[in-house]
């Protein structure tokens, strides 16, 4: 027989369990969860089963909050046709904070979310959650941010949607996808007016079948340079990796300004910079000695510009914001007169100033080669602070005599990230 101490002990074990639990609802079948209290924690005791009961969730502007035991123990399942999970009532919903359960949602035409925001400020923040065989997560419109830690996407067509405009971003951490139905669909999809003024960012391990796309995203779609960020991503077909899948992101590129893809294994990444060089020669005119003039070619050719372009001549200029610390390196051979000295410049256009910076100045003299060729080498490796619409361009000086300079065929330079 218990003592009188055990008694007291066990009544206030029971007395602080009931009072650390008052604010949660524990649901063991689907009618539990009636008119949604947001003030409360819902608890799922088990897998709980909407099919047939003719009843969804509702998330009213105060938000909800779903917790469970694990993503095995713990779910919300339903296969009725045309079923949608979480839905908004008119004028918006608030936060959505899930954790430790799976969602199966696998009715023909049928989703998890038909979200709208109250405010354009909410947050859906989901942790240790599975969707298991879903027909469509569905559509999350002018929420502020949304947080994923520990998802996974098993079966189905798991095609989720962003519309309208979010403030804040959407960031993916930690999260797996496998053994997808063979379906022409998007794990993200940009739906209606969607605009992302924050960052969409990441770091997946997925695998897809033949049909599917992993982001079908624009350009438009970013309003700032460098927020489509995928980092350290495993992607595969069918198990095979193809960084060339061009069906990975059918509407967007590494090389576009809105990228800043690194580090990714089977997808593309971005190398912020590009090249130049001369394909066709022709003679800079130098009138005066000393002074410096752009130096010219009949033809510049620009290659692999990522958040750079070619507005005029040798010009390379940063259309990002993003990184702003880059490398020079340039590899040219002037033609002239042997025994002159040459100068070439590497100048910057500082945008935010409107003026004109020297970066290096590297002088040669013309080598007296045998034959009629007489030429300088310079080879040049600086490093350039470059913020957006500044830009490199070159530029040459015969220091001491007015003859002219011409640039050879396949001199070139580099602008890369440091």
């Amino acid at each position: 027989m218990p003592s009188v101490n055990e008694l007291l002990q066990d009544i206030l074990n029971q007395t602080t369990s009931t009072a650390a639990l008052a604010n949660r609802v524990t649901i063991t079948q689907a009618s539990d969860f009636g008119v949604i209290d947001s003030t409360k924690e819902y608890f799922l005791d088990g897998v709980i089963d909407f099919t047939g009961a003719g009843l969804s969730i509702e998330v009213p502007s105060g938000g909800i909050y779903i917790t469970g035991y694990n993503f095995d123990t713990s779910g919300l399942k339903c296969t009725d046709a045309a079923f949608t999970l979480f839905s908004s009532p008119v004028g918006g919903s608030g936060n959505i904070l899930f954790k430790d359960f799976f969602i199966d949602i696998q009715g023909a035409g049928s989703q998890v979310y038909d979200l709208v925001g109250d405010t354009g400020f909410e947050a859906i923040e989901i942790d240790r959650i599975n969707f298991n065989n879903c027909t469509s997560i569905g559509t999350v419109d002018t929420y502020r941010q949304g947080l994923e830690t520990g998802t996974g996407r098993f079966g189905g067509t798991p095609e989720l949607t962003l519309a309208g405009t979010w403030v804040g971003g959407y960031f993916i951490d930690t999260s797996i996808i496998r053994s997808l139905s063979n379906s022409a669909f998007s794990l993200f999809k940009a739906g209606a007016g969607f605009v992302m003024n924050s960052r969409f960012r990441s770091n997946m391990n997925l695998d897809l079948p033949a049909l599917a796309n992993f982001l079908d995203f624009a350009p438009a779609n970013f309003t700032n340079p460098s927020t489509l960020q995928l980092e350290q991503c495993l992607i595969t077909r069918n198990g095979v990796f193809d960084a060339n899948d061009s069906n990975l992101t059918p509407n967007i590129s590494a090389g576009d300004l809105e990228s800043s893809w690194s580090g990714n294994t089977g997808l593309p990444n971005t190398f912020e910079g590009g090249a130049i060089g001369v394909t066709t020669t022709t003679a800079t005119t130098i009138t005066v000695d000393g002074q410096f003039e752009d130096l010219e070619a009949t033809l510049w050719t620009a290659a692999d510009l990522q958040h750079f372009d070619n507005p005029a001549g040798s010009q390379l200029r940063h259309l990002g914001s993003s990184p702003r610390e880059y490398k020079v390196i340039a590899a040219f051979t002037l033609e002239c007169t042997a025994n002159n000295f040459l100068t070439l410049r590497v100048t910057k256009w500082d945008d935010s100033a409107s003026s004109f910076n020297t970066v290096l100045d590297q002088t040669r003299q013309v080598n007296n080669l045998q034959g009629g060729r007489d030429v300088a080498f310079f080879n040049i490796n600086i490093n350039a602070e470059l913020d957006q619409n500044d830009y490199i361009k070159l530029e040459v000086a015969n220091i001491g005599a007015t003859n002219n300079i011409t640039a050879e065929a396949d001199s070139y330079y580099v602008i890369e990230e440091r």
